[in-house]
């Protein structure tokens, strides 16, 4: 099975996607890797889905990724008396370290934002439905004035948008489920409200190589790290939910862009997600600005693109799926869609391996092959080739299943594993058999061949070849 598209979906697994027959049909309808969200279910759930992903990989016969999401440390308020009250704009309120509070502050648990927090701050609960501004502070006590009011109730959510605070982004639960999550086998790791370059070294003493590490982007000060961040890890999620909370909403679109053309000049997969097709967890069809949305994110280059209540808890799951896949076909098909995507020419870094993986984009165009197809070890060379955005698709071959998973989320790439090469013959051999069974050639079709001599060996591309049929 192929598909028709480069850009991939992600689709979120939850109680309205987690049975092996719901599974099967979210894949069919074009899902490539699965999100499985740990800020929900149990060990037990997340285990059921997993072992029903792997077992559909092996009836179908092509390598799906499954990607774990951790949850991260959730800022909430604490209990208030009564449950509940009402602010009103130009008030001052009170918020009081504590679990618990008296009658008229709001209980705030979290220790390190009296430590960081400053007089002019923003204080945004309730996914911004209410904000509020700091005018003091003390060690166990802040005023804050109520710009925007409203109703308030226990364990509201609470965002800072100006604020560092010392928090690590792996809490207890996190590393738990993390060490879970690599027992299983995940592909993929997302590291929740990333603040700076040291959260991915954290994470990356935790996850090694047994995964890719993705960094959610969600809080401003990740916006401020974002180059080095993005080198720090192997993708990066757009994750607009939050991000659109802890900065103005009309500034998302220019930084989604921003990240896409970043993460694509780092060869790193970069995936948009949050609120895409939000609508379609009640209704069968999407709004005309929802497509839209899809569509931009394709436009702008983006890897993937996700589903997140739309898949997991919504009543047309797999109508969801089906539209996300149709949507990317057909922005890919656009007339426009090719002189946008290539309007973007990466710079070639002066190393063998960068100049051959860039060469193989401009040699199968002028030739007219019908694939590029790269064999890789570590997946950089797919990677290489992939932020080019070659005219056709790209067939990664790698020995390791674990990087093929992976490879799945990468733009226009078809993941395939072999068996490993001890000649340049051989090479050949294969290559021609692979462009054959992936169903990508025919007889007297070329293929570009890209490959690193000694065989085997990670970091060697260095060798480009041309078959024919």
């Amino acid at each position: 099975m192929r598909r028709n598209r480069c850009a991939k979906v992600v689709a979120t697994l939850g109680p309205a996607s987690s049975s092996p027959e719901k599974i099967k049909e979210l894949y069919m309808a074009g899902a490539d890797v699965f999100r499985l969200n740990f800020s929900h279910g149990t060990y037990e759930d997340h285990k059921a889905r997993f072992d029903a992903i792997r077992a559909l990989e092996a009836e179908v016969g092509r390598p799906i990724g499954i990607l774990q999401d951790l949850q991260g440390p959730k800022i909430r308020i604490g209990t208030l008396q009564g449950g509940k009250r009402t602010i009103t704009a130009g008030d001052t309120v009170t918020f009081a370290l504590g679990e618990t509070a008296g009658e008229t502050e709001i209980p705030l648990p979290h220790p390190e934002i009296f430590e960081a927090i400053a007089i002019g701050h923003y204080l945004l609960i309730d996914d911004g439905r209410l904000k509020l501004r700091v005018t003091s502070c003390l060690a166990e006590k802040i005023e804050a004035e109520v710009i925007y009011g409203g109703p308030l109730s226990d364990h509201k959510g609470v965002n800072l948008p100006d604020t560092v605070v010392n928090l690590s982004p792996l809490t207890k639960k996190d590393r738990a489920d993390l060490d879970y999550g690599l027992s299983l086998g995940v592909d993929w790791v997302a590291l929740s409200f990333v603040q700076r370059p040291g959260d991915m070294l954290e994470a990356r003493e935790l996850v090694g190589d047994k995964a890719g590490l993705m960094a959610k982007i969600e809080k401003p000060t990740a916006l401020d790290n974002i180059d080095d961040i993005i080198r720090l890890s192997d993708a990066i999620m757009v994750a607009r939910g939050d991000l659109g909370v802890e900065i103005p909403s009309e500034d998302v679109p220019g930084r989604q862009k921003e990240l896409v053309k970043k993460c694509r000049l780092a060869g790193k997969p970069v995936l948009v997600a949050t609120q895409m097709l939000d609508s379609m967890t009640k209704a069968p069809a999407p709004t005309r600005a929802e497509a839209s949305d899809v569509a931009t994110a394709i436009y702008d280059g983006a890897d993937a693109v996700m589903l997140s209540a739309e898949s997991a808890a919504g009543d047309y799951p797999v109508e969801a799926v089906s539209f996300m896949d149709r949507m990317i076909a057909r922005t890919e098909g656009d007339k426009a869609y090719r002189s946008i995507i290539t309007a973007l020419e990466p710079s070639v870094e002066p190393t063998v391996q960068h100049a051959v993986s860039a060469a193989a984009s401009s040699v199968a165009a002028m030739i007219g092959a019908k694939a590029i197809l790269a064999y890789t070890m570590s997946g950089s060379t797919g990677s290489r080739i992939a932020r080019m955005r070659p005219e056709v698709p790209i067939i990664v071959a790698s020995p390791d299943l674990n990087i093929v998973r992976r490879m799945v989320l990468l733009w226009g790439a078809h993941p395939i594993q072999h068996e490993e090469i001890s000649s340049f013959r051989e090479m050949v051999e294969r290559a021609r058999n692979h462009v054959v069974d992936e169903g990508f050639c025919e007889r007297n079709d070329r293929a570009v061949v890209v490959a690193g001599v000694p065989f085997g060996v990670r970091g060697s591309t260095n060798n480009l070849r041309v078959i024919e049929v």
